[in-house]
């Protein structure tokens, strides 16, 4: 019987890696606990955007804030990285300045798709599979699936296109967390946030 895998191990991955949680712990049960060949796995699926970074962990970084010109919307946002000296570079804290001003427009309400609690997630799903319930049953699961994919890129801020599409190119706030860590060599993760709207 395979060892169960403990969340300890699926975050040691996902530091070593920069994949996210879920990709993870697929990675590491397929390899059955075995941590390098659960790198390969997420190497092959993936392609070159995954690279082992060893046990170097993202124990620095930065906190910035945005608050909106009207005073009734504020973000902090937390990024972190490996070394104290690219925390203090311009472009990590541009990134996170970025970040935050998104976060304000968007409102994402979870980070990543793993934060998602599965009832939620559950719930959506039926909802969208109730609304393809008219359509061929080849295509019904596909069409929810879709549907559903669309709705992470509305609600998970790493799935949402940045709101300045045009400066950043339409890329999504997890490809431009990829090519800052790309450039800087290091594992750079938006590790938390919290929106505050007045009233709310």
């Amino acid at each position: 019987m395979p060892n169960p895998i403990s969340a300890a191990d699926v975050k040691a991955l996902r530091d070593r890696t920069g994949a996210g949680m879920m990709d993870c712990k697929k990675a590491l049960e397929e390899a059955d606990g075995d941590v390098d060949k659960a790198i390969e796995i997420l190497r092959i699926k993936a392609g070159k955007r995954i690279e082992d970074r060893g046990d170097r962990v993202a124990g620095e970084g930065t906190v910035q804030t945005y608050v909106h010109h009207n005073g009734r919307v504020g973000v902090l946002v937390e990024v972190d990285c490996e070394t104290d000296f690219v925390a203090r570079t311009d472009d990590l804290v541009t990134f996170a300045k970025e970040v935050a001003s998104h976060i304000a427009a968007a409102g994402p309400r979870w980070l990543s798709e793993d934060e998602i609690p599965e009832e939620v997630r559950e719930t959506e799903l039926r909802i969208f599979e109730q609304e393809a319930s008219d359509k061929p049953a080849e295509i019904r699961e596909k069409i929810a699936a879709g549907k559903l994919a669309k709705w992470y890129s509305e609600v998970v801020l790493l799935e949402q296109v940045h709101v300045n599409a045009d400066k950043h190119e339409g890329k999504t706030i997890r490809e431009l967390q990829h090519e800052l860590a790309a450039k800087t060599g290091e594992n750079v993760f938006i590790r938390r946030f919290t929106r505050f709207v007045v009233g709310e």
